[in-house]
């Protein structure tokens, strides 16, 4: 078939996944920026005007939704939901800077992620990725 990975079966005998281990780094990605998040709770009460409850509970909620974005990362609408959270991470620019100049990082650790993601795929349907069985050559 030309395919990273045919023939090549899991324990329960389906057809291995090639994009299960980029699946798992996105939800890494997703914990860690869900803990870089938390994390700019006490940067954003510490500058600036400082946080009410109000952004505490929003930024709390972002960090969760990071999480249990986890959930959902086999799903086709798994990227527009990241995206969204990136959106909204930068729309935090209004509670703090910080958590905006957050967002814009993750954002290009995303774009890098996509980036990658579509190489990997670009390659698997050329055959052109290390895993793929060296073609047979003839005997001369």
């Amino acid at each position: 078939t030309g395919r990273a990975g045919a023939g090549v079966t899991d324990r329960a005998g389906r057809p291995a996944d090639p994009e299960r281990g980029l699946r798992g780094d996105m939800s890494a990605i997703l914990v860690l920026e869900a803990i870089v998040i938390l994390l700019g709770i006490p940067v954003a009460a510490n500058t600036g005007g400082g946080t009410g409850p109000v952004a505490v509970a929003l930024i709390c909620a972002l960090a969760l939704a990071h999480v249990l974005t986890c959930a959902v990362v086999r799903r086709r609408y798994a990227i527009g939901v990241i995206v969204a959270l990136q959106v909204l991470l930068i729309a935090c620019w209004a509670i703090n800077a910080s958590l905006g100049v957050m967002g814009i990082v993750f954002g290009l650790v995303w774009l890098a992620v996509l980036w990658m993601r579509r190489e990997f795929r670009r390659r698997l349907a050329a055959g052109l990725l290390p895993s793929e069985p060296e073609p047979t050559r003839r005997a001369r």
